[in-house]
């Protein structure tokens, strides 16, 4: 793992922390700064990663809290506070 990639999980981990502590403007610019540093470094972010932030606005997803999360024939579809819709598919 090269340091683009180690940097990317650590500014994941520094993300979910702070929007569990509901710093969610904090959250927002370490996901802005991961993709940054994907996007220079040619990497894809990981598949945790963007499952849980909003394409749309930055947002650190947090079921319950700023999204909303349904199950609709074999997707899931996860909804921001900023209507942005993300679907992914699921096997029954």
């Amino acid at each position: 793992m090269d340091v683009a990639a180690e940097r990317i999980e650590r500014l994941h981990d520094l993300a979910r922390a702070a929007a569990a502590d509901g710093a969610d403007d904090r959250a927002r610019y370490y996901v802005r700064l991961a993709r940054r540093v994907a996007e220079r470094n040619r990497l894809t972010l990981p598949r945790e990663f963007r499952r849980f932030t909003c394409d749309r606005c930055d947002a650190y997803l947090r079921p319950g809290a700023n999204a909303r999360v349904r199950l609709q024939d074999g997707h899931v579809v996860i909804t921001c506070d900023c209507g942005a819709h993300a679907r992914y598919p699921y096997e029954e």
